[in-house]
């Protein structure tokens, strides 16, 4: 299991700094967030910056870590704009960017008050698959058309490509293991990787359980077969204080199938920067 951890709030520079104390301390990755104005009470106190610019500027004092965010919310996003931010920040860490995506934060204001934007989530999620698409052929260096339901354009070529010929692509997928949701769970598969939630009302709800976990990596297995390659599974949640809590928390998941343990504070009434510099600097736990 590798560990990631999510630099929930805090200035442009306390986040550069999270990034280059996460690596120091032996963190695996470092997650921004991707929202711009949430109309949800104790978040939109919060300032929100662009996921790609503090990415770039963490592969600037970075040489290790993998860097993404929890989550890219792709539908909101010109798909020409979103390939050129990957490819830059791909370019900029030498191939260490991850793609977690997903339809967006409901309370975004970037899809609710802007008129012609997306609301309901099932044209999100449509979108969200054809922004995929376009941007896994702009990958090619090739020059292409696109001509889907949502999204149609002329001639694009971007000559070079990723580092490593593509970015890992992980798609949030629902997991309800009595009435499993195929649609994001399938989006997922067609993937490098999955970050699971299970139906909640808040993030901490969506969390799933080690007993979900293990269902759903069942589940993957079953469908890839024995001879794909990896598939990343990346769980979100909370480390105990007690190292070895935190080291039993973390095996657990890691038994269960889980690949990314994804530190994650999100409550706005007690998470600070300074909070999470003191998380970060106790590193992850040792299996």
């Amino acid at each position: 299991m590798r560990f990631g951890f999510v630099g929930s709030y805090g200035t442009p520079e306390q986040q550069v700094r999270l990034a280059r104390e996460a690596e120091e301390h032996g963190w695996d990755g470092f997650f921004s967030w991707d929202g711009v104005s949430l109309d949800e009470g104790g978040f939109d106190a919060h300032p929100t910056w662009d996921p790609f610019a503090l990415l770039a500027a963490a592969a600037a004092v970075t040489e290790r870590i993998t860097l993404g965010a929890v989550v890219f919310a792709v539908p909101r996003r010109r798909p020409w704009e979103l390939a050129q931010q990957v490819l830059t920040v791909d370019h900029l860490s030498g191939g260490r960017l991850v793609l977690p995506v997903g339809v967006g934060v409901p309370t975004d204001r970037a899809f609710t008050s802007v008129p012609g934007q997306p609301v309901a989530l099932r044209e999100r999620a449509r979108l969200l698959d054809e922004v995929l698409g376009w941007l896994e052929r702009s990958w090619s260096g090739e020059e292409f058309d696109y001509d889907g339901e949502l999204v149609t354009t002329g001639p694009f070529r971007f000559p070079v490509p990723p580092v490593r010929g593509r970015v890992p692509v992980w798609p949030v997928g629902v997991w309800d293991a009595e009435r499993p949701p195929l649609r994001s769970l399938e989006r997922a598969l067609r993937w490098d990787g999955i970050v699971p939630q299970v139906r909640g009302e808040s993030p901490e709800d969506a969390e799933a359980d080690a007993l979900a976990i293990r269902d759903l990596a069942a589940w993957i297995a079953e469908r890839r077969g024995p001879d794909a390659g990896p598939f990343e599974i990346a769980f979100q949640g909370r480390l105990d204080e007690d190292p070895q809590k935190a080291a039993a928390q973390a095996r657990e998941l890691a038994d269960a199938g889980a690949t990314w343990w994804l530190e994650s504070w999100w409550d706005p009434t007690t998470v600070t920067p300074e909070v999470l510099l003191e998380k970060v600097r106790q590193g992850p736990p040792r299996l």
